[in-house]
């Protein structure tokens, strides 16, 4: 492929990618030398290799096995783990606790090599939410804050319509800053110009929400 795929993920709670989802990740990944999962705890090793292995059983359940796996977390060097992300055919940002990854990330220099990178990256909920220009973790602050700026998305992961005050709290931070509030289960892709989404995700815009459409979503990129 002549272009970096991004690969937004909410979540998925059943530890199975879901068909749609499935499917396009067997139509990007064609090239499947090895996969870099990117911790969000790095002292946390037990956690993180339990997560990886579990993310790892979803790609191989899906005929997507990688000749390669690797963990990045403190037990590895920085010049090695910038080494592992450069050669790498899939980065996995990995869920947990944004602010750690992102402070991780800044501190070992492996912030601007995930940026320069050339293989696919996709990220589960706390990486997801890093991915963007403009990143924000509701839960702890309505303030944004400096992501890895892969992408103009701004996400929200694990969104539940029922859930009145979460859904206040974006609609206020929204006046500023548009977010796409992904249930679990959702998916957004970015390939060169070609943005798309699956599940239940919604369009949050100066106090407004609505069923997202591709059309939303370019309007951010």
């Amino acid at each position: 492929m002549d272009y970096r795929l991004l690969g937004f993920f909410s979540g998925f709670p059943g530890h199975h990618f879901p068909g749609e989802v499935a499917e396009r990740l067997r139509e990007e990944l064609t090239r499947r030398g090895s996969l870099v999962f990117v911790c969000t705890d790095p002292a946390r090793h037990a956690k993180t290799d339990y997560y990886a292995a579990l993310m790892r059983g979803c790609f191989e359940e899906i005929g997507l096995g990688f000749a390669q796996y690797y963990v990045i977390d403190n037990r590895v060097e920085p010049s090695r783990a910038a080494q592992l992300i450069r050669e790498a055919s899939c980065v996995h940002l990995m869920g947990g606790h944004p602010g750690k990854q992102i402070q991780f990330l800044r501190e070992t220099g492996l912030d601007g090599v995930l940026r320069d990178a050339t293989g696919a990256l996709l990220g589960v909920s706390a990486g997801a939410i890093n991915m963007g220009v403009r990143s924000l973790w509701i839960d702890e602050s309505p303030e944004p804050y400096e992501g890895l700026s892969l992408s103009n998305i701004t996400v929200h992961p694990h969104f539940d319509l029922n859930d009145q005050d979460m859904l206040a709290a974006l609609l206020r931070v929204s006046e500023d800053l548009p977010i796409c509030a992904m249930e679990d289960d959702s998916a957004i892709f970015v390939a060169g110009d070609r943005v798309s989404s699956m599940g239940g995700i919604h369009w949050i815009h100066r106090g407004k929400i609505s069923p997202i459409g591709e059309g939303g979503l370019l309007l951010c990129l």
